[in-house]
């Protein structure tokens, strides 16, 4: 979605966050018959989220963008159809970060350990540009979300990683970004995505339209993350056959996927 178009809306984990990311943790790792992305629909403050968890030792996680002519492949169902006529299947799929009118992504893009689209640190109007903005990324030691600055000052090599903006949280905390104002009456359908531990993406796409202070207590209390990123809204998509999602919405830019 393009940034210039989108609104504006502790530090200790909870008790509840960290039994839960326990528990589920136990469920992934364990073996037996869990899955290795699991989803599941819960409720905060009344609102309803759709919350899948990727288990990074069992599955690999992977960005999509253009496909093998270089044309974008717009919607998740296109991805979906693509990877079929190649013999394999799309067990998970979401939209991964702001783009350009071409669907370009608008800031960092890395596949398979090459860097498709430069660090953006650009200043600008809209969300992505809102400070702080941040990294998604996959490498060596695992996932985590970062800092732009500080993915810039540390200059990883990731396998795979997107830039999207703002964060919604920063070491257990709502970040001050202006569009964090717990007063806001910006309701928009928001996804995000965190990394409780290095093993584990989590991510999440509200059901019902919130405010990004909401949205960013959800993770911080629901599921204890003390790093997550806005990936965008509006626009928000999941595909996730297991709970009954394969959302076409509109045209996307950069995507996540599980892939067998």
């Amino acid at each position: 979605m393009l940034t210039a178009l989108a609104t504006v809306p502790c530090g200790v984990r909870s008790v509840k966050a960290q039994a839960w990311t326990a528990i589920i943790a136990l469920g992934l790792f364990a073996g037996g018959t869990a899955r290795a992305v699991e989803c599941k629909v819960q409720t905060f403050e009344a609102v309803q989220f759709t919350i899948c968890r990727v288990a990074l030792r069992r599955e690999s996680l992977q960005l999509y963008w253009r496909d093998k002519a270089g044309k974008p492949y717009g919607r998740l169902l296109h991805l979906r159809d693509s990877l079929a006529s190649q013999r394999k299947t799309l067990t998970f799929g979401m939209n991964a970060g702001m783009y350009e009118e071409d669907l370009s992504p608008l800031g960092l893009f890395v596949v398979n350990g090459r860097e498709l689209t430069p660090l953006n640190r650009r200043s600008g109007f809209g969300n992505f540009y809102r400070p702080p903005n941040g990294v998604f990324l996959v490498d060596g030691a695992g996932a985590r979300v970062i800092t732009t600055e500080e993915y810039a000052s540390s200059q990883p090599h990731p396998r795979v990683a997107t830039q999207s903006g703002p964060m919604l949280v920063l070491r257990g905390t709502v970040t001050d970004s202006p569009v964090m104002d717990a007063k806001s009456t910006s309701l928009k359908i928001r996804n995000g995505v965190c990394a409780p531990s290095p093993d584990t993406a989590v991510f999440a796409i509200s059901d019902a339209p919130l405010t990004f202070y909401v949205f960013a207590k959800f993770f911080i209390d629901e599921l204890g993350c003390r790093e997550a990123l806005y990936l965008d809204g509006s626009i928000s998509s999941l595909y996730a056959p297991q709970v009954g999602r394969q959302d076409d919405r509109r045209d996307l830019g950069p995507m996540f996927g599980v892939v067998r």
